[in-house]
């Protein structure tokens, strides 16, 4: 279904019922990538997962930013009077899960982050020359916004009050560097850093049943406390 937040059409699929949940995907793909995810979720929770700005059936939009996404997610929550929901984001959606997390501290209850980076010097070399080369190729501003965003700051992830798990890959297979990751965690008050062996960006993510079993000791203590 559609929900209208700054001038566009944000759309969404829900399933379950509890305590709202947010999923946030990753760059140039869909919400259908939580499939499985959802699936799990839903049996304790209101799942929301968001197809982002200029992504899925959301609206195409000539200009899209770090910021942009992060103004809809924060409206979006506010619209559907959502109470401190937990959210979930991977590697794009886990860069607009620490913005909103730091621009808006009283909005979650907690967060789930895989991949996140706070700036593109945050990339891993390969993979910064290979989103180069595409959008050589295409010129899509999705693929330019890894090229020169997000601007993450200390001062940032210091103002983020509320419990986070970091996630990512081991170095080797990771799409952020594993110092970068260690710097997200290392300067947010609450967090607990997990760096997953033989696993890379995306492989417990997508269409996974791992990651579930992964966030769940996390999602746990959040619920309870």
């Amino acid at each position: 279904m559609f929900l209208k937040v700054n001038d566009i059409d944000l759309w969404y699929e829900v399933k379950g019922t509890g305590h709202p949940f947010i999923l946030l995907h990753g760059n140039s793909v869909t919400h259908e990538i939580f499939d499985v995810l959802m699936e799990e979720l839903s049996k304790k929770f209101t799942v929301y997962a968001i197809d982002s700005r200029d992504h899925g059936k959301s609206t195409k939009t000539n200009k899209l930013s770090y910021d942009m996404m992060t103004e809809d997610v924060a409206a979006f929550i506010n619209k559907l009077n959502l109470e401190k929901p937990l959210l979930y984001g991977l590697s794009d959606g886990g860069n607009v899960g620490l913005l909103v997390a730091s621009k808006y501290p009283d909005l979650l209850s907690g967060m789930i982050i895989s991949g996140a980076n706070t700036s593109p010097e945050g990339v891993n070399k390969i993979w910064y020359i290979l989103f180069k080369i595409i959008y050589f190729i295409f010129r899509q501003d999705k693929h330019r916004m890894v090229l020169e965003e997000p601007h993450i700051t200390q001062d940032d992830l210091r103002k983020i009050n509320i419990p986070v798990l970091v996630l990512a890959g081991e170095e080797r297979k990771e799409f952020v560097k594993e110092e970068d990751t260690k710097f997200i965690a290392e300067n947010i008050p609450d967090s607990t850093l997990k760096i997953l062996e033989n696993e890379s960006h995306i492989s417990y993510v997508v269409h996974s049943p791992k990651l579930y079993k992964i966030i769940e000791p996390f999602i746990e203590r959040i619920i309870a406390s």
